[in-house]
C-alpha cells in the first residue's frame, strides 16, 4: 500500500541562540561542578542540557515475512526502515513502538519482547526495536512512508536499507531464527553510516 509523502519535512534543531526561560543570548561553557561545555544562560542562570533522543520502534513478523516501510521523509528518502521514530514525552518506549507502527504502517500488531538496544553515540541517539507479531495483512501507511511492504527473509533490500541500526537488528534476528531464542542484544554503533 502506498500513501502521498509531505512536501517539507524539517526537524527541530539542537542548538539554540537564545535562553528559553529569559530570553537572552546564551553562552557556551563549561558551568561549575560539570565537566563538559552546556548552553547557558549568564543572566539568568539556566543551564540548557541536551540529551540523547531516544529512536523506538519494532520489528514487525508476519509468518516468515518482516514488514518494512519505505521513507516518505529525509533523512534517506526512498530508503527502507523498520517501523521507528522518536519517542514522544509523557510515552513508555513500548507505547512509543506501537505508535511509530500505526503511524508508519498503519499495521495492526501485538508487541513482544525488547529486542535490541543501540547506543549510536555520533547521532545523540539510542534505540529501542521490539519484536512484535503482526495480526493482519492489511496496511495502512502514514504520510511518512511511501509504502509498507512484506518482504521473505531472502528478499529484504540489504543495499536499500536506510540504516545501520536496522542492518544489525534484522542480522541478529536471521541469526537468532536459527536457535529460536531471541535474547536482547546491546551494542552500539559509534560511526556513521557510509554515503553512497
Amino acid at each position: 500500500m502506498t500513501s502521498q509523502a509531505p512536501p517539507f519535512y524539517f526537524p527541530a534543531p539542537r542548538t539554540q541562540k537564545f535562553c528559553s526561560q529569559c530570553g537572552t543570548e546564551i553562552t557556551q561553557r563549561i558551568p561549575p561542578d560539570d565537566n563538559r561545555t552546556r548552553d547557558v544562560c549568564d543572566h539568568c542562570g539556566a543551564i540548557h542540557y541536551q540529551n540523547p533522543r531516544n529512536v523506538v520502534g519494532v520489528l514487525p513478523v508476519l509468518e516468515e515475512r518482516i514488514l518494512l516501510c519505505r521513507r516518505a521523509i529525509e533523512p534517506r528518502y526512498g530508503k527502507w526502515t523498520l517501523p521507528a521514530g522518536f519517542m514522544e514525552l509523557g510515552e513508555t518506549t513500548a507505547q512509543g513502538a506501537m505508535r511509530e507502527t500505526q503511524e508508519e504502517a498503519g499495521a495492526q500488531i501485538e508487541l513482544g519482547p525488547l529486542y535490541t538496544v543501540i547506543d549510536v553515540p555520533h547521532a545523540e541517539q539510542v534505540h529501542f526495536f521490539y519484536l512484535a507479531k503482526v495480526l493482519s495483512e492489511e496496511l495502512y501507511p502514514g504520510p511518512e512512508s511511501l509504502e509498507a511492504t512484506f518482504f521473505h527473509l531472502d528478499d529484504i533490500p540489504w543495499a536499500e536499507l536506510a540504516f545501520r541500526t536496522v542492518v544489525t537488528t534484522l542480522e541478529h534476528y536471521i541469526t537468532d531464527l536459527k536457535t529460536g531464542v531471541f535474547p536482547v542484544h546491546h551494542y552500539d554503533i559509534p560511526v556513521p553510516f557510509p554515503k553512497h
